[in-house]
C-alpha cells in the first residue's frame, strides 16, 4: 500500500464512521526509524483538501527528565513506562476527544529548559486527528483509535537511521550504546507484549 492508496482508505473510513461529533482518529505508529513523522506530515498535507487535520506528535508530550532518567528502574523500563505520563495522555487527549471535547489542555515538553507548559488546543468535529508517535498501540491507548496504522520497515534500515540521525547523543559509539540499553530493548518488549502488528488495521512499508 503506497501513501495514495493510504490516503484513499483513510479517507473511505472516515466518511463512512459512526462517531461525527468527535475528530476521526488516525494513530500511525512504529518502531524508531520507521519514518513515522514523515509520513505523518505527508497525509496530513494530502488531506487537509478533505477536511480540518490536526497532528500531535507524541514526543512533544514527554516528561520532564528527572522523571525518565535515574530513576532507579532499567533503561528500558524508564523509555517504555516512564518517557509519557501515560494516564495523562489518556485522560488529557483520547478519553476528552471521546466524549465529544474538542477543547484540549496538553502539556508540552520544552527541552531547552527541560519543562513541561499546559497549551490549549482547539479540535473540530468534521476533522482527521493524526497522532504520531512509538508505542501507540499499548493496552492503555489503542482501544481510542478509530484507524491504526503501524509502519514497519526491515530492523537493519532502522537501526542505520536512527544511528545516523541522532547525532545529539554523541559520536556513533555513544549512539549504539544508548540504543542498545534504552531504546531497542523496550522496543522488542512492545512488539512482544502488546504485539501491535496484530493489532494495526494497516501495515505499510515504505521501503518497498
Amino acid at each position: 500500500m503506497d501513501i495514495q492508496e493510504l490516503k484513499c482508505d483513510i479517507i473511505k473510513q472516515f466518511k463512512t464512521r459512526s462517531a461525527k461529533e468527535r475528530p476521526f482518529i488516525v494513530a500511525i505508529d512504529g518502531l524508531g526509524g520507521a519514518g513515522k513523522s514523515t509520513i505523518a506530515y505527508e497525509l496530513a498535507k494530502e488531506l487537509q483538501s478533505i477536511c480540518s487535520v490536526k497532528l500531535i506528535q507524541i514526543d512533544n508530550h514527554i516528561v520532564e527528565r528527572n522523571k525518565r532518567y535515574d530513576t532507579g528502574h532499567a533503561e528500558w523500563y524508564e523509555y517504555y513506562y516512564l518517557q509519557w505520563d501515560i494516564e495523562v495522555i489518556k485522560n488529557n487527549i483520547l478519553l476528552p476527544i471521546h466524549n465529544n471535547n474538542l477543547q484540549l489542555q496538553l502539556p508540552f515538553y520544552n527541552q531547552s529548559a527541560d519543562t513541561v507548559n499546559d497549551r490549549k488546543i482547539k479540535l473540530e468535529t468534521n476533522s482527521i486527528l493524526f497522532i504520531e508517535g512509538i508505542f501507540l498501540l499499548r493496552q492503555e491507548w489503542r482501544t481510542f483509535y478509530d484507524y491504526r496504522l503501524f509502519i514497519d520497515i526491515p530492523r537493519t534500515f532502522r537501526e542505520e537511521r536512527v544511528l545516523q540521525r541522532d547525532v545529539y547523543i554523541g559520536d556513533f559509539q555513544a549512539r549504539l550504546s544508548k540504543y542498545q540499553r534504552r531504546y531497542w530493548p523496550a522496543e522488542e518488549y512492545y512488539l512482544e507484549k502488546e504485539n501491535p502488528l496484530a493489532i494495526a488495521d494497516r501495515i505499510c512499508d515504505f521501503l518497498k
